[in-house]
């Protein structure tokens, strides 16, 4: 009930500022430290993830820079808020280095770092993947194939509209599918695999009414 509430009054605010979209563009943050407005998780083993603030050609923006390789170790950085069930959720991505992943996500329906839905790209693989993650286990829910270059900036996006999920590489559709376990809202972020270092610039987020 609280979760609808909070999604209503977001939703209620930016119609009433004529607004349409939040972005979280990090511009105003201190370089080498946590951004302010995110709290930080981790699905599965080995260290916590380290973010913090870097700049990239004159810009700020979101890195995770711990390297820990461990395989089944999944770093989150999610907003605070708002808490949100359909959407429309994007960010810029770029795979700057690991050996064992290179991946960027999008966390959507959040409840808890071992319950949500992500769709990540992966460099080092070359393709795009959704799953569920529920008590800590991520399942695949679909999947694409097709080239992931690694330094290079891509926008992945995902749209949520009940149980329906269109996940967007670099503009393009590549996953349709559909899934029932997170119908509640939740909130949103962004995921890293084991030791993949990348960096996010423009998170932003559009509420479907």
């Amino acid at each position: 009930m609280r979760a609808r509430k909070v999604a209503a009054l977001f939703l209620a605010s930016f119609a009433a500022r004529g607004e349409t979209m939040k972005t979280w563009d990090f511009q105003t943050e201190k370089v080498d430290e946590p951004p302010a407005g995110f709290s930080f998780g981790k699905t599965g083993q080995g260290r916590p993830g380290k973010w913090v603030v870097r700049e990239d050609a004159g810009r700020r923006v979101l890195a995770q820079i711990d390297t820990d390789d461990t395989d089944y170790r999944f770093p989150v950085a999610v907003a605070d808020e708002p808490s949100i069930k359909d959407l429309r959720l994007e960010v810029n991505c770029k795979p700057v280095s690991g050996k064992t992943d290179q991946a960027c996500g999008l966390v959507f329906r959040y409840q808890d770092e071992n319950n949500y839905y992500v769709t990540r790209a992966n460099a080092l693989e070359d393709n795009v993947r959704l799953y569920h993650v529920v008590r800590g286990k991520r399942s695949q829910l679909a999947g694409w194939n097709g080239k992931v270059a690694g330094q290079t900036w891509h926008a992945l996006a995902v749209e949520a509209r009940g149980n329906r999920f269109q996940v967007f590489f670099d503009g393009k559709p590549v996953i349709d599918a559909k899934d029932d376990t997170f119908q509640n809202a939740g909130k949103v972020g962004v995921w890293t695999k084991a030791d993949s270092v990348t960096w996010f610039s423009g998170l932003s987020l559009k509420p479907h009414q």
